[in-house]
């Protein structure tokens, strides 16, 4: 298994974009499961988590390890899923609302640390504005990389994506600023 997979590929988050799919992979994060084992997990016919695992497996975020008595077992092809895919139509939604669930977590984060935030509805839209614009901006770069089939380390990817964040960070000043005004540290 590799440490961090890059998706840029549209048709792979669209996989990605079914939520059942998406609790799959979840799942999986926490170990190796069988077909039974995930359709007990999801309360879900194991036809359709069979179906849905089928899919994950062609698009190659998924693999069988092996079996468990009569049942085939399956893991992540990565522990990590990075999600930068360019901006596309069939996409976009999905993009935005993990754009969204994504700022929401960075919010509740500061909140948990004590950051006094002065509106958060303001602070989501404009953390989501900037992860969004990060995102697009870092795609030719991410691309090259994510074609390149280079292994990335977990500690590898957090320094790519700061260095990703330092190259736009003249264009973030404004929207740092405004940032600034909605937190108290």
């Amino acid at each position: 298994m590799r440490e961090v997979l890059i998706i840029t590929e549209p048709e792979k988050v669209r996989v990605l974009s079914d939520e059942t799919r998406f609790k799959i992979l979840q799942l999986l994060r926490e170990r190796p499961m069988t077909v039974w084992e995930l359709s007990m997990a999801l309360k879900k016919d194991r036809t359709t988590v069979y179906r849905h695992i089928k899919v994950l497996q062609r698009a190659g975020l998924i693999e069988e390890l092996g079996s468990e008595g009569n049942e085939k077992l399956y893991g992540r092809t990565a522990r990590l899923f990075l999600i930068k895919a360019d901006p596309d139509e069939s996409i976009e939604g999905f993009r935005q609302a993990y754009l969204r669930v994504e700022a929401d977590k960075l919010i509740k984060l500061l909140e948990k640390s004590g950051v006094k935030i002065e509106n958060r509805a303001k602070l989501t839209e404009l953390i989501k504005e900037i992860l969004n614009e990060i995102e697009i901006n870092s795609q030719p770069i991410i691309k090259k990389i994510s074609k390149s089939n280079v292994e990335l380390s977990e500690i590898e990817l957090f320094h790519l994506l700061n260095v990703l964040v330092f190259l736009q960070s003249c264009e973030l000043c404004e929207k740092a600023k405004m940032v600034k005004e909605l937190i108290e540290f």
